[in-house]
């Protein structure tokens, strides 16, 4: 039995379970946040064109620019908030406790 009252290996199981917890909440917020930017940015690209009355030439171009951009940072963002999640996740060697000055439970 391990310091949990259960089994011999249910910690490992209980570590893989908030991996894999950690992992689902990481990719909503990558998204959650990646779309927050990329529907600002496009107010901001083509909020004018929806706002005042332009010609047909600049309010295409205003909106499409706007989407483009928009799509384009939504990608970035989602890959670098992973990417740094992935390294984060790969600097932690696991045995180690993750504040200094406190010791690991099963030392």
């Amino acid at each position: 039995m391990d310091n949990y009252g259960g089994h011999i290996g249910q910690g490992r199981a209980r570590d893989s379970q908030a991996r894999r917890d950690a992992v689902t909440v990481e990719i909503g917020y990558a998204l959650c946040s990646a779309l927050f930017l990329a529907v600002v940015v496009f107010g901001v690209v083509a909020g004018p064109a929806l706002a005042f009355e332009l010609s047909d030439t600049v309010q295409g171009t205003l909106v499409a620019s706007g989407a483009t951009l928009g799509a384009v940072l939504f990608t970035v963002r989602v890959v670098s908030v992973l990417n740094r999640f992935a390294r984060e996740g790969d600097s932690t060697d696991g045995d180690q406790p993750s504040q200094p000055g406190r010791t690991n439970p099963d030392s």
